[in-house]
């Protein structure tokens, strides 16, 4: 159980942290996807993806 304290303080980083909290959302189901769903072609696609990013 968390307590009323702790609650409005999450809500303070929430509403501070809007930009945090969709990069974390987009991290997470990327990460699920790629290791829950992900074909062998999509992974290709994916790493021609990452390689392209990486070398900006």
């Amino acid at each position: 159980m968390v307590s009323e304290a702790q609650k409005r303080a999450n809500e303070k980083w929430k509403a501070a942290n809007k930009e945090k909290q969709k990069i974390y959302r987009y991290r997470s189901q990327a990460k699920k996807f790629i290791n829950e769903f992900a074909t062998q072609d999509d992974l290709a696609e994916l790493k021609k993806m990452i390689e392209e990013k990486m070398s900006e």
